[in-house]
C-alpha cells in the first residue's frame, strides 16, 4: 500500500495563528498565486511558468484545525502524466497533542501524490522546503521565503527526464 506524502512540524505558535499563516500562500508558498485563497469555495491559480500549473478550490476551512484544497487542474511539464495533481487533495490538520496550553502540530498532507506518482520524488522535496521550511519560518518569526525552491538539481533531472529515485530509508 502506498502513502501519501506527508510532512509535519510543531511550533510554539497557537492553531489560529497557524491556520492564519496557512492561508497567506503568497508569503509561504509562492507570489505566484492568483486568486483569493482564503474563502471556503474560492479557485485560485499557483503558476511557475513553464513547470507547473494547478488551480485549487478551497474545500475546507476550520479555523485553527483544518484547511484542505482540491486540486481541479493542473500541468506538470516534467512529468508523462502532466495531469497527475489533477483530482488530489492538499489537506493541513492543526492540534495540540498535548492539550490547549501545549505546541501546536501541522501536518501536510498531499493525499494522491503516493510514491507510484511521477512527480512524488521532486514533490517532496519541494513541499519539504515550503512547508517545513517556509511555512514553519512564517509562522514562527512572520517571515516565509515564497518561491524560494533550492534544490534546482532535482528540478533539472526531472526536467530532463533523469531523476533518480532514492532508496527507501
Amino acid at each position: 500500500m502506498s502513502t501519501d506524502l506527508t510532512h509535519s512540524f510543531t511550533v510554539e505558535q497557537t492553531p489560529q495563528q497557524v491556520f492564519d499563516a496557512i492561508n497567506d500562500v503568497r508569503h509561504w508558498w509562492s507570489d505566484n498565486v492568483v486568486g483569493d485563497t482564503a474563502t471556503l469555495g474560492a479557485e485560485w491559480v499557483y503558476l511557475t511558468p513553464d513547470i507547473h500549473f494547478s488551480k485549487q478550490r478551497t474545500t475546507v476551512l476550520s479555523p485553527g484545525q483544518r484547511v484542505e484544497w482540491l486540486v481541479v487542474d493542473s500541468h506538470l511539464s516534467f512529468t508523462d502524466d502532466k495531469e497527475e495533481w489533477t483530482g488530489t487533495t492538499i489537506r493541513f490538520e492543526i492540534t495540540q497533542p498535548d492539550g490547549p496550553h501545549g505546541r501546536t502540530r501541522l501536518d501536510f498532507t498531499h493525499v494522491g501524490l503516493t510514491r507510484d506518482v511521477e512527480c512524488h520524488d521532486v514533490c517532496e522535496t519541494a513541499w519539504g522546503q515550503y512547508v517545513v521550511g517556509s511555512l514553519r519560518d512564517l509562522i514562527r518569526a512572520g517571515v516565509g521565503r515564497p518561491g524560494e525552491f533550492s534544490n534546482q538539481e532535482s528540478l533539472d533531472a526531472a526536467l530532463a527526464g533523469t531523476a533518480q529515485v532514492p532508496s527507501a530509508s
